[in-house]
């Protein structure tokens, strides 16, 4: 009888566990901010030498920076590298900060073969590029599963697939392309004439060419470090992409199931294997990243005041 009463009252628990609402999770900073987020150190070094009145916030070990930039209040952090990395911290600033946009800092591979090193490009959408089906092989060809679709071009198994993303009971929506807010980009593309480029590392490696700023284009992400001259042949002419990195279209995803405007500024430390030589990422990364770092402390002086 005890253990019938035990079972009863484990279950009743069990239902009230279930049927009791989620609690919101503790907002940090009521101040409405932009986020800016990079995914690795250097890509933040310059941008916390202008970050004034700095207060920390540590949560699930990641630091998140308020304070201003300029008149703009901003909260800075990094995501750390990887597509999994930036949607988490993405999703984790705007539940437990005021965010009134995404802003992402940091470097990218060029793909574009009229983009050099050092160059700091602004895409008006994000794609996906290891969203993808690997697919069965036989007698020399691929099929694909009967669910996958063939939108656009494969690289060998690989069938790129558009991401789906839960409209609670409704169909997913199926997107292949994440749009950058056209505002924040008109913004973008206002600032880009008053912007100084490096063209020179601090240990004096300096380029051939003097860097550049593009605004709009395509931009590409996926789980991996792509320096390969078959791959970026592949993702330009595929995704007619400009540069590939790791975690652009992650935040941009993010941003956009949360309908929060977003913006990425990647700069060029190298050229995803389209390089003479060995991969230059080494020499240039602090370089891009302050051209990067640069072009968005401009970009926040020309956001409007207020809320």
């Amino acid at each position: 009888m005890k253990s019938a009463y035990l079972a009863l009252f484990l279950t009743l628990l069990c239902v009230e566990a279930i049927d009791k609402p989620a609690e919101a999770a503790q907002t940090l900073d009521r101040t409405p901010r932009t986020a800016v987020m990079s995914a690795f150190e250097p890509e933040w070094t310059a941008l916390k030498t202008m970050l004034s009145g700095r207060k920390d916030h540590v949560v699930n070990g990641t630091v998140f920076a308020t304070g201003t930039i300029g008149h703009q209040p901003v909260v800075l952090f990094l995501s750390g590298i990887s597509m999994v990395n930036a949607a988490m911290s993405t999703q984790l600033v705007l539940d437990r900060f005021t965010i009134k946009r995404v802003v992402f800092s940091g470097i990218a591979g060029g793909v574009n073969p009229d983009l050099e090193i050092g160059d700091v490009v602004v895409p008006d959408e994000w794609s996906q590029y290891l969203e993808v089906v690997f697919a069965r092989e036989s007698a020399g060809d691929y099929t694909l599963p009967g669910y996958a679709e063939k939108t656009l071009g494969n690289f060998g198994m690989m069938f790129p697939q558009p991401v789906q993303i839960a409209k609670g009971a409704r169909e997913p929506e199926k997107r292949l392309w994440f749009p950058v807010d056209t505002r924040l980009l008109a913004v973008a593309r206002n600032a880009a004439g008053t912007v100084v480029l490096n063209d020179c590392t601090s240990g004096h490696k300096c380029l051939l060419h003097k860097p550049k700023i593009v605004i709009g284009g395509h931009g590409v992400s996926g789980q991996a470090f792509v320096d390969n001259t078959a791959f970026r042949e592949y993702a330009r002419k595929t995704f007619d992409a400009d540069v590939l990195d790791m975690e652009s279209a992650a935040a941009a995803h993010v941003a956009y199931a949360n309908k929060i405007p977003f913006i990425a500024f990647r700069s060029l430390s190298d050229l995803a294997g389209g390089g003479a030589g060995a991969n230059e990422m080494g020499t240039f990364f602090q370089l891009a990243s302050d051209n990067s770092a640069a072009f968005v402390r401009e970009f926040l002086k020309r956001l409007p005041r207020g809320p």
